[in-house]
């Protein structure tokens, strides 16, 4: 069984078409998309391709989903419940303008599908094992941990887990790591990578093969700047045309990683 793993897409729909193209000349046996789909530029035709894909896709839930989700729980934003920041906090307003507008081009048929997916997914991948899919770590898809995050700080969010490999996403940032006994895996970003421009994912079976698909920037950057999304400009900008570097992220995430 061969599994593309596919994460953080963030409604750039140029970045997944170009992966999709790559995901099927690998010939897989399936995809496994692991959360923040729909928060992004294109949020509703992103979905729609993923749905409408003839090749057996499953789903489970990013912090962004679901911060989505709560948005559409209630029209009094004093009163929605989850956020997905990994203190729990209200982010600030532009960020909350984005959530607003993506809840909004979604139709009911896609908020019932996001509605229904779990936050974590096991499968039997032949040289693997079992592996674990979750958005951050196993126990919650707000938690923060990247390559750097020490050892002795990710044992107890992994103990007892049940599986040899675990692929995660979140942080944007692929990596391969050993946490005891355990094979840990970041997908990377398919939409909002931080690094080198381009659209990360993952290929598993019968090994693991970090994967960066190059697709047209230019134009892809074009087609978002031409949607109506509040963040159009400046995710052409700092997701596809020129992303935060990796040293960056990586010192403003040491103050959100697991303590």
């Amino acid at each position: 069984m061969r599994v593309a793993a596919l994460y953080d897409i963030h409604g750039n729909l140029p970045a997944l078409e170009a992966v999709l193209d790559e995901v099927r000349r690998a010939d897989v046996d399936a995809i496994v998309v692991g959360g923040d789909v729909v928060l992004g530029p294109m949020p509703h035709e992103t979905l729609r391709r993923l749905l409408d894909l003839d090749i057996p896709t499953a789903f489970i839930h990013g912090n962004c989903d679901l911060a989505v989700l709560a948005q559409l729980a209630t029209t009094d934003e004093d009163q929605v419940s989850y956020w997905g920041t990994p203190s729990g906090d209200r982010p600030p307003e532009s960020v909350r303008q984005i959530f607003r507008w993506t809840a909004q081009q979604l139709r009911p048929d896609d908020v019932s599908e996001i509605t229904g997916w779990p936050k974590t997914l096991r499968l039997e991948i032949s040289g693997l094992g079992t592996v674990l899919f979750c958005h951050g770590t196993p126990r919650s898809e707000t938690e923060v941990f990247t390559r750097l995050t020490p050892e002795a700080r990710l044992l107890p969010v992994l103990d007892g887990v049940g599986a040899s490999v675990i692929i995660c996403g979140h942080t944007h940032m692929q990596f391969d790591r050993i946490v005891g006994e355990t094979r840990v895996v970041n997908a990377g970003s398919v939409g909002s990578p931080f690094g080198e421009p381009g659209a990360y994912w993952v290929l598993l079976g019968p090994d693991v093969r970090l994967q960066r698909t190059s697709y047209d920037l230019a134009r892809a950057a074009d087609r978002i700047r031409a949607t109506a999304s509040p963040e159009a400009q400046s995710f052409a900008a700092h997701s596809v045309l020129h992303p935060p570097t990796e040293a960056e992220k990586l010192e403003e995430m040491g103050t959100l990683e697991l303590k």
